[in-house]
């Protein structure tokens, strides 16, 4: 049993998983769900500010939609992620021993795994309103460049921001009352209907993500900093180089300033702030225990923006509460 490097040692992949499901599992990283949190938790960002501006909580189907959805589109991601970069991925240790580049999975295996997922996570986001499709569809030009960005730039970090933080634009837009996708209404209610301008605190929300991102991913990529220079991968981690801790302190006080202007825009209740600053707390710490030479601190850290995520969605759902 090989245990991945960025996987925690108990994961219930690898202690309960049969065998042959195993890479599978670790092809769509199941044994790794804090990229699950980091993908799902901005569309539940969106849905808990679009339902607090109307002062409901957020829409618990909704949000298990969100859940199995960001699940799925997350294991396609990983196993084209993994198609595009086998090559690389043989050459760097941390991931030399996933599925593709181990032998235990074929390309052409792979690309049946994602589709699958795929299909699937099309089948729910179907049963939402069309603007939400539309949004859904295309996210799929982001997902699709991404790959490609550390050949070409030293930011993908920020492209990554872009692709998964669009679900902060997809979750409020799921969570407007429009007719479903099927509706013989649905076209002329997307035409029509005023409440989309105050899209605004959507996109300010959907620009935190992008910052924060831009934060944890540098942590992140700490972790490959002599493996990326030796394959000739590009990074912010790379870029920053020992400004990276400044950097990522930099990133993630615009976020919470964006953050902020969300919460202003949209006209939420005071309960936000007491979470916000929690969040910011969570942040904040980060940059202050990064060691460019300490690659386990650099995942354990990342791993904490779970929670961060967590916290910053609960302030969102706690906006929805005004004083009379």
């Amino acid at each position: 049993m090989t245990v991945l490097p960025d996987a925690a040692p108990a994961n219930w992949v690898d202690r309960h998983a049969p065998a042959g499901l195993r890479p599978w599992l670790k092809l769509g990283r199941f044994d790794r769900p804090a990229g699950l949190w980091l993908l799902m938790l901005p569309g539940w960002q969106g849905i808990a500010l679009a339902d607090a501006m109307d002062g409901r909580a957020p829409d618990l189907l909704l949000l298990a939609k969100f859940l199995v959805g960001a699940a799925l589109m997350r294991a396609a991601g990983c196993a084209y992620n993994d198609i595009v970069d086998r090559d690389f991925d043989a050459k760097v240790a941390r991931t030399a021993a996933r599925p593709i580049p181990a032998g235990q999975i074929s390309v052409k295996g792979a690309w049946a795994f994602l589709v699958g997922c795929s299909l699937v996570s099309f089948a729910i986001l179907l049963t939402m309103n069309l603007l939400a499709v539309m949004l859904g569809v295309a996210s799929l030009a982001l997902v699709a460049i991404y790959p490609f960005m550390k050949r070409i730039t030293w930011w993908p970090q920020a492209w990554l921001g872009l692709t998964f933080n669009w679900g902060a634009l997809l979750g409020y837009a799921a969570a407007q009352r429009l007719p479903g996708v099927f509706e013989p209404t649905a076209w002329m209610a997307l035409a029509s209907v005023g409440r989309l301008a105050v899209i605004p605190p959507a996109l300010l929300l959907y620009a935190s993500g992008i910052f924060w991102t831009l934060g944890y991913d540098t942590i992140y990529a700490v972790q490959d900093l002599e493996d990326d220079a030796l394959v000739g991968v590009k990074s912010s981690a790379r870029r920053l180089g020992p400004a990276a801790p400044g950097a990522v302190r930099a990133f993630y006080v615009v976020a919470l300033a964006l953050a902020a202007a969300a919460w202003s825009l949209a006209k939420l209740g005071p309960a936000f702030l007491p979470l916000l600053a929690v969040y910011g707390y969570l942040l904040v710490r980060q940059p202050r225990r990064l060691k460019l030479d300490d690659p386990a601190r650099a995942l354990a850290l990342f791993k904490s923006n779970a929670l961060a995520g967590l916290v910053l969605f609960l302030a969102l759902a706690a906006g929805a509460w005004r004083p009379s």
